[in-house]
């Protein structure tokens, strides 16, 4: 399993930025996908979460009035559109997948994440 995100970088608070994540899997199999992020001297966390068949969501109650998660599984991918950015969303952000049977699993905690992407830095200035 790879996963390669990209779209990240730097922002000035109010903006927007959209996150993509290539999956690549050797079998198919069935999975949900996560983006994580991880500030220095924080823990990293989920700032949403979709299941394999995409019915549902996860967003922290913080974050869903401005970040959105979407998959598109024929092209083996996972975005995350992130309006009104402020600095505090300064973060290295991470796709994470975990294989799961189950079509309304949603992943929240690192923990839960089978596999890992490299991450992409977005630096939101003020």
């Amino acid at each position: 399993v790879q996963l390669e995100e990209s779209g990240g970088g730097l922002v000035q608070a109010g903006g927007s930025l959209r996150l993509s994540c290539v999956v690549s899997v050797r079998t198919f199999s069935t999975y949900a996908l996560a983006w994580f992020r991880q500030a220095p001297g924080k823990e990293r966390e989920c700032v949403a979460s979709i299941s394999w068949g995409g019915a549902n969501i996860y967003y922290p109650d913080s974050l869903m009035d401005r970040f959105t998660i979407s998959r598109d599984d024929a092209k083996s991918t996972v975005s995350l559109q992130m309006n009104s950015l402020k600095p505090d969303d300064t973060a290295v952000y991470y796709c994470g997948l975990v294989w799961t049977g189950d079509r309304d699993y949603v992943p929240m905690g690192y923990f839960n994440i089978d596999y890992w992407g490299k991450g992409t830095l977005v630096t939101v200035s003020s």
